[in-house]
């Protein structure tokens, strides 16, 4: 990343060892070995830079070998992204984005679309894209790393912050040396301030800040660091605060126009999926849940089976341990194939479950329907659900 700035630190304020380009790792391969408070032996640990947007991504595995998640990807970068995904025999089982972006366009659907992964967002977002919404409180979990979700609305109502216990990621909530607009996309300074001095600032201070955004060359910072030296989070009451952001007067980001709307409209429509035949409403799944020649397959996480409740007699396969098990040989196929069962799958909201359907349906298995809506559809609908 030829351009980058040098980072100079105060000595007052605890800081990590960076090597040349800021990044927070041991080894010249990039991989770093983690401190032992973090919980994790090594981590796999990339800072990917787009210089058009001044946008940074995230790849984040806890080995090689093993799984992957990326943070804030952009669309134009995808190549790349999967180029150092193959180049260390990673497998990218989730793409996440922080908020909707207004100044460039993600890069979630295209991981998708060539990757199969799950793509993350908050809850609040209006994106189509999106087939896992978190919520405060929830794990961010690929194999060997779970990341804490915390709820930071203010720069949008949509965004997140993805905390490990040496990092936080902190979307445009937290910049280095600044935070984020307000102005736009529902943003709240007074909401923003919470987000920061009630949640963020009250993480040690030696944990280190990765935002979505730099257009100065700094790669890192710290939650101590920009306490002390961050000129908007020097203000004395939420009021001062609130005033200093209505005063921007900032031009909207170029791409605005077109990113917005991009990126609200990406996702695998399930009125496509509908439209083939591949789909039954959460009233026609009433009435198939129980039949003998019907296997219903719930494609989300432990963590979301437990917050939101199960269909009685489902059983777990989670989306990641799809292409295994549609394969030939794999246990759905055998299944479908043995017994000519209906599969039916179900996920939160319906867009995993379209995704499956769709793959199912291209090696033959031409049976999968999958529940229009999901989990949220069948609750409205007031079907059984047990805890």
């Amino acid at each position: 990343m030829a351009g980058f700035r040098p980072i100079f630190f105060s000595k007052s304020i605890p800081i990590p060892r960076l090597n040349a380009v800021g990044y927070c790792c041991d080894r010249a391969d990039g991989t770093r070995a983690v401190r032992k408070r973090s919980g994790y032996a090594t981590m796999i640990f990339r800072q990917l830079f787009d210089s058009v947007s001044g946008t940074y991504s995230y790849l984040l595995a806890s080995r090689r070998g093993g799984e992957a998640l990326i943070i804030d990807p952009v669309l134009e970068k995808v190549e790349r992204y999967l180029q150092l995904v193959n180049e260390l025999d990673l497998r990218l089982v989730k793409a996440v984005d922080t908020h909707l972006h207004a100044d460039h366009i993600t890069g979630l659907g295209a991981l998708r679309d060539r990757t199969h992964c799950v793509t993350v967002m908050g809850e609040q977002t209006k994106a189509d894209v999106v087939s896992m919404r978190l919520a405060d409180g929830d794990k961010l979990g690929i194999e060997g790393l779970a990341l804490d979700v915390i709820y930071t609305p203010g720069h949008t109502d949509d965004s997140y912050s993805f905390v490990l216990p040496d990092r936080v990621f902190t979307g445009d909530t937290l910049l280095i040396r600044g935070t984020g607009r307000t102005d736009f996309q529902n943003g709240d300074p007074r909401q923003q301030y919470e987000s920061i001095f009630g949640r963020l600032l009250k993480l040690p201070d030696e944990t280190l800040i990765f935002p979505a955004h730099d257009y100065k060359g700094e790669t890192v910072s710290t939650i101590g660091e920009e306490k002390a030296f961050n000129p908007r989070l020097q203000v004395k009451s939420v009021d001062e605060y609130v005033n200093i952001m209505n005063n921007l007067n900032l031009s909207n980001p170029k791409m605005m126009d077109v990113a917005v709307p991009a990126n609200m409209r990406v996702g695998l429509h399930q009125d496509d999926i509908a439209a083939r035949g591949w789909a039954v409403s959460a009233e026609q799944a009433l009435a198939l849940v129980g039949r003998p020649d019907v296997a219903l397959i719930d494609l989300r996480e432990q963590s979301e089976r437990e917050r939101h409740g199960v269909i009685p007699g489902a059983i777990h396969l989670p989306y990641a341990r799809l292409q295994e098990n549609i394969a030939a040989g794999g246990m759905l196929h055998e299944l479908a194939k043995s017994t000519s069962k209906q599969l039916l799958f179900y996920c939160a909201f319906g867009e995993r479950s379209a995704m499956a359907v769709q793959a199912a349906q291209d090696v033959g298995i031409s049976s999968a329907r999958h529940i229009q809506g999901g989990i949220d559809a069948w609750r409205k609908a007031s079907g059984p659900l047990s805890h």
